[in-house]
């Protein structure tokens, strides 16, 4: 297609009227082919304050599950209701999604929805289209989204925010720490503030609450730079696979999470006066992924994920939050993306990824409100494995063969979150987003931390002698034994990776060993029990969990003594 017919389809798009048309494509134009996708947009009727518009979008790539068309409005069209797709506008964004039973979008394949909307003065056809953040109606088309008007102009915000800043110390972390034996060795070292739960913004039971930690992390920064990092963790059904962290929000109450805990967030983080701090959130730890690991038909699903898959609202509730706290230029979104012994695996890193997109690009997100993803988040994956390799081979067999990396095509975190960066740049996020990956608790160092490799004597014994990594297997995340603090935090550690980082605080529990009755909404996961046998998602090990754990979120002295013996660097 010449450059000539691409603008002329370009141009064809802004055609306006009361049976207004967004044409679509030219018949028969030879190189057809290359254009990704068509949207033929088409006013069908229209009055003094209202309109109806059909639109089908005609999928020429590769077969789609799910899909999302978007566009955005130069007047002021408002859609009132629609049909055939899940339609949200956020100013003058528009996001068609796919409803449940129209998901399936074969390559040459189209489909059709419709709604009603209002305007006043012209009501112009849009001029852009994309789908699934790709440009439809021109040719290579590239990854893009609308513009986001209440997106801080390009520039405003720096390119790794750990770059030359010191980052926040709570003070109520690090008098827990301070007072273990041998806790001011790291009591001064930065951690994350975790909001997991609407009583945390203000602070419940005399503990300090949003505002406060802001009015801190001013004091701390002085004349510097200072970065103040805040967990955002309270969507509605959260963590569906694990009991332990079960949060106060039903399944459905997607629009308390918005009105009660997001949209406060978001007024305070935009505060004027808290302007001057690089405020990095991490975005709803322990959710996308179980929404492709933990559903139906897999032997892993629990009826909780199925049912958020089905509801939409942990996609919902992420993309809704990545656009209320991206509107403040000096908020830095990274996504949760599991870890590599969760996502590693070929049928979970590419669906994963597209899942990420989808949310990224939900309740009026785009991409340019995420400044990067974490990997690792309160979780003990080994940052390296020095002693093995994903291409090494022993007696004939690939360490992809070994019980212990079971085909998974990463054996430690940074492999995976670099990997991971590089499939998340190919759809359409910006090529200069960061990782963080949370090192607080896989140092696995002590007296059993491996020297060398393993012996050859067969693949199993070969990873398992030279492993880092202690666990009984890669899915055992609560409160392990031999667990230890990791590198401690740093910027820029690894190309394409912001930060090593403390978001667990170290000595926070998982969960409890036992039932305990909380006004938390935190129930008993057996995986915290160290007596429990295991379940498909570890394949049947043992839990490895310390015991007499309290509730998660609750110090345990236990585990923070643990995890100081055992920590790799050592303590000094």
């Amino acid at each position: 297609m010449s450059r000539t017919r691409t603008a002329l389809l370009a141009a064809m798009a802004l055609v306006a009227g009361a049976t207004g048309s967004a044409i679509a494509a030219v018949p028969g134009d030879a190189g057809a082919a290359a254009v990704p996708c068509t949207v033929d947009y088409t006013v069908q009727n229209q009055w003094n304050t209202g309109f109806t518009a059909s639109v089908t979008v005609t999928n020429h790539g590769a077969a789609k599950s799910s899909w999302a068309v978007k566009w955005s409005y130069a007047g002021n069209q408002k859609v009132t209701s629609g049909w055939n797709a899940r339609i949200t506008q956020s100013g003058a964004n528009v996001t068609a999604a796919n409803e449940s039973y129209n998901g399936t979008l074969a390559g040459g394949g189209s489909a059709t929805f419709g709604f009603q909307g209002t305007y006043s003065g012209t009501n112009a056809v849009p001029a852009t289209f994309t789908l699934d953040g790709v440009t439809c109606n021109v040719d290579s088309g590239g990854p893009t989204d609308p513009p986001d008007p209440t997106d801080p102009p390009p520039g405003d915000r720096v390119d790794n925010p750990y770059d030359g800043a010191k980052v926040y110390v709570n003070p109520e972390w690090s008098a827990n720490a301070a007072a273990e034996p041998g806790g001011s060795r790291i009591a001064n070292q930065p951690t994350g503030v975790w909001m997991d739960r609407i009583a945390a913004i203000e602070g419940p039971n005399g503990k300090m609450g949003l505002r406060d930690h802001l009015d801190e992390a001013l004091r701390q920064k002085g004349s510097g730079e200072l970065v103040f990092q805040v967990v955002i963790y309270n969507l509605p059904g959260r963590d569906c696979a694990a009991l332990a962290s079960n949060g106060e929000l039903g399944p459905t109450e997607i629009d308390r999470y918005k009105s009660e805990y997001i949209d406060p967030i978001a007024q305070i983080l935009s505060d004027p006066k808290y302007a001057s701090l690089r405020i990095v959130t991490v975005v709803e730890i322990d959710s996308l992924p179980n929404l492709v690991t933990n559903v139906s038909p897999r032997a892993t699903a629990t009826p909780n994920c199925d049912t958020m898959k089905a509801n939409g609202n942990y996609v919902k509730g992420v993309g809704y939050a990545l656009n209320k706290l991206g509107d403040a230029p000096n908020v830095y979104n990274y996504v949760d993306a599991g870890h590599h012994g969760w996502l590693g695996w070929d049928d979970n890193f590419g669906a994963s990824a597209q899942l990420f997109k989808q949310a990224s690009t939900a309740e009026g997100a785009t991409v340019a409100d995420v400044h990067g993803f974490i990997a690792n988040t309160a979780n003990y994956s080994a940052l390296k494995e020095d002693h093995f390799k994903i291409t090494d081979n022993v007696g004939g067999k690939s360490v992809r063969e070994s019980k212990w990396v079971s085909w998974n095509r990463y054996v430690d975190e940074l492999s995976y979150a670099q990997a991971l960066r590089q499939e998340l740049v190919s759809l359409g996020f910006d090529s200069k987003i960061g990782m963080l990956i949370d090192t607080s608790r896989n140092g696995w160092g002590g007296a059993n931390r491996p020297t060398g490799p393993g012996a050859t004597t067969d693949v199993d014994t070969y990873v398992d002698g030279g492993r880092y990594d202690r666990r009984y297997n890669t899915g055992n995340w609560c409160n392990q034994a031999g667990a230890g603090l990791g590198e401690r935090p740093q910027a820029s550690p690894e190309p394409g990776i912001d930060a090593y980082v403390w978001i667990k605080p170290p000595g926070e529990s998982d969960g409890a060993s036992r039932v305990i009755d909380n006004d938390e909404g935190k129930g008993f996961d057996r995986m915290c029990d160290p007596t429990y046998g295991g379940n498909p998602r570890n394949d049947n090990n043992m839990s490895g969990a310390l015991p007499n754990a309290p509730i998660s979120g609750h110090w345990f002295s236990a585990q923070f003594q643990e995890l100081m013996k055992n920590a790799y660097p050592p303590l000094s």
